[in-house]
């Protein structure tokens, strides 16, 4: 690739704004396009997001992507923005696990440490002692990343990115992609919603839930559908200045926020449709499902106080809940960072690396996101994360 490409993204959240970045810190010095349908970020699932970042999944490249993001948030004044405060609190993921996943957690804990990750094992005892709150029914041990877990402020750390990206020289445009044209096996430009055309000769698909719409203006069909999240904001009687993020058996989570808490849990599938412009919270959730499970495991919180409830989208991708990096191997000026499927904010960092080097200089230099390949998706090998709330 010529350093004077014209390389345009579509979609401009933080996986968007990110890959501009870093490809500036790569070396492009040709004009770089982001297009975002709205500035506003209004239901952008960036802004929409809980902001946590953990350590523990069960795909190796998924723990690295972690790494690498945990150490570009610790670094985000110096690397992005001297002004940004994107509020890193470090406390851990503390996540339950009973005596049916008990084998498959220890197995991942040696992974993930194999890997790098300070992850470590608590019994029942260790948990008795660290947290009295907890109702200890059903749990034979948990695992926490103590000091390498936490969550931020996402709001803040993508308007970083965005000001560190113009200040770049990276061009972003509030508008829609509704097309590419293409020659022969190239993506040549971008067709925009007010009838502007974007020439192209790099076409990065960032556009989160809405990527599947993106590829199918190639008549690539990609299994990654917008699911809605609904976040519940609450008050309770519990002191909540040295709780980690806590993930149950039953997969609800909760997190401290402000004086209270925030928390959510995945609806059943049947309910789970694909939400398209669907931002509506599933009030009914709390009451029915989160609730009932949180008081159960946190006795406190049975004396709650609704606050505040909103909702977002994940990028589910439906074959294996893992994100997609990286060119189509046909149209291979077509590249995909998407599917992340509730993890992108925290892989963001490293996914727009990737994709940067590989455009930049024709391969993974950082971290090797070849497992997210699509090749995986076009011949059918799954490679299934289970580590998704």
């Amino acid at each position: 690739m010529t350093r004077a490409a014209n390389i345009v993204i579509i979609g401009g959240g933080i996986i968007g704004c990110l890959t501009a970045w870093f490809l500036r810190e790569a070396g492009h010095e040709g004009p770089i396009t982001v297009v975002e349908r709205d500035s506003s970020y209004k239901f952008a699932s960036t802004a929409l997001s809980a902001a946590s970042i953990r350590l523990q999944f069960a795909c190796p490249v998924n723990v690295e992507l972690s790494l690498f993001g945990l150490s570009f948030l610790r670094a985000v004044r110096e690397r992005l923005d001297a002004d940004s405060n994107i509020g890193l609190v470090e406390r851990g993921y503390l996540i339950l696990a009973g005596d049916k996943t008990l084998e498959r957690r220890r197995e991942a804990l040696a992974m993930q440490r194999a890997l790098g990750a300070e992850v470590v094992e608590l019994d029942r005892d260790a948990l008795r002692a660290r947290y009295e709150w907890l109702s200890l029914d059903g749990v034979t041990m948990a695992t926490i990343g103590d000091n390498d877990e936490g969550w931020f402020d996402a709001w803040s750390l993508l308007q970083a990115a965005r000001r560190a990206a113009l200040r770049r020289g990276v061009t972003i445009i509030e508008s829609e992609a509704v097309g590419l044209r293409t020659h022969g096996d190239r993506v040549t430009g971008v067709a925009l919603a007010d009838g502007r055309r974007i020439a192209a000769d790099w076409c990065v698909n960032a556009a989160g839930a809405l990527s599947g719409r993106v590829s199918e203006f190639l008549d690539i069909p990609i299994p990654v559908v917008p699911r809605k999240r609904t976040v519940f904001h609450f008050k309770a009687p519990l002191d909540a200045r040295s709780m980690p993020m806590l993930i149950d058996l039953t997969g609800a989570w909760l997190r401290p926020e402000g004086e209270g808490f925030i928390g959510g849990i995945q609806p059943d599938e049947a309910a789970d449709p694909n939400a398209h412009d669907d931002f509506e919270p599933d009030h009914a959730l709390f009451e029915e499902r989160l609730w009932p499970v949180l008081a159960e495991r946190v006795p406190a919180l049975e004396q709650v106080r609704l606050l505040n409830t909103w909702a977002g989208h994940y990028e589910m991708n439906l074959f294996d809940q893992n994100g997609i990096i990286g060119p189509h191997p046909k149209i291979a000026n077509f590249v995909f960072a998407t599917g992340f499927s509730g993890h992108g904010l925290q892989h963001a960092p490293g996914a727009a690396r990737a994709v940067a080097e590989q455009i930049v200089s024709g391969a993974y230099r950082t971290i090797d996101v070849t497992p997210l390949a699509f090749e995986r998706i076009a011949e059918g090998r799954p490679m299934v994360e289970s580590a998704i709330y």
